[in-house]
């Protein structure tokens, strides 16, 4: 069964917007899981434009199911995951001033440093999972790197599933098909909605997890939370 787990930086970005604390963030967290959400993630930046460090404090001790920090792991980012001990952290690449996540690491380049990031978090007793592009050498070079986990950057395969999704869905198959040979598991993020999540699911049926923050927020202006989580909880496969 594949877990789904809500990323709420966007609700984070529209309290921002406006200062106060409207939409509260961590009551949005809390709402998520009592309408069936598997865990929740949270992706802080440097400049706190969205999920701010004292969220992840805030909301880390409230939780039910499973916390997720993402981001990439500059030294603060570490502190705060060592602070906090979530249930997994995701080690994404991405610069201070990118607008969002746009590729995954090279593993095969990086190894000697996510190999001591891996190192720190497993000695906090943290799941660790490493962001990478569909490419099966990335996933042997993350095993290297003594993580337990991958994320599939899947904004290639979701860019590509209206023109033919079984060619997109390709390289993301072989990827993890490596992956879980080298004995990791496979976690999946980045544009996934409900257009295009169950195909995704059906051909890589062994993935963990998937992370989806801007769609579900996005459906949810339409057809409000807790619909919105019911419907992609069904596409995960999980019937809410």
């Amino acid at each position: 069964m594949t877990r789904l787990s809500v990323n709420i930086n966007k609700i984070a970005t529209l309290r921002n917007a406006r200062g106060g604390n409207m939409p509260d963030v961590t009551k949005a967290a809390l709402d998520c899981e009592r309408f069936g959400a598997e865990g929740i993630t949270v992706h802080p930046r440097p400049d706190e434009r969205h999920i701010r460090y004292s969220d992840v404090r805030e909301i880390r001790p409230l939780l039910s199911t499973e916390f997720n920090i993402e981001g990439n792991p500059i030294p603060s980012f570490i502190n705060l995951v060592c602070e906090v001990v979530p249930d997994q952290v995701t080690l994404v690449p991405d610069a201070a001033d990118a607008i969002t996540s746009s590729s995954g690491w090279d593993t095969i380049k990086n190894r000697g440093f996510l190999t001591e990031v891996c190192r720190t978090f497993r000695e906090k007793g943290i799941r660790t999972s490493i962001f990478i592009d569909a490419d099966p050498a990335m996933a042997e070079g993350a095993a290297l790197c003594g993580c337990d986990r991958v994320e599939l950057y899947t904004e290639p395969y979701a860019s590509g599933y209206a023109s033919g999704r079984e060619k997109a869905v390709a390289p993301f198959v072989a990827t993890a098909e490596r992956a879980r040979q080298c004995g990791l598991e496979v976690n999946a993020g980045h544009d996934l909605n409900l257009e295009n999540l169950e195909f995704f699911i059906r051909s890589i049926p062994w993935t963990a997890e998937v992370s989806i923050g801007h769609a579900i927020i996005c459906d949810a202006l339409y057809m409000g939370l807790e619909t919105a989580i019911h419907e992609y909880l069904k596409r995960t496969g999980t019937h809410a």
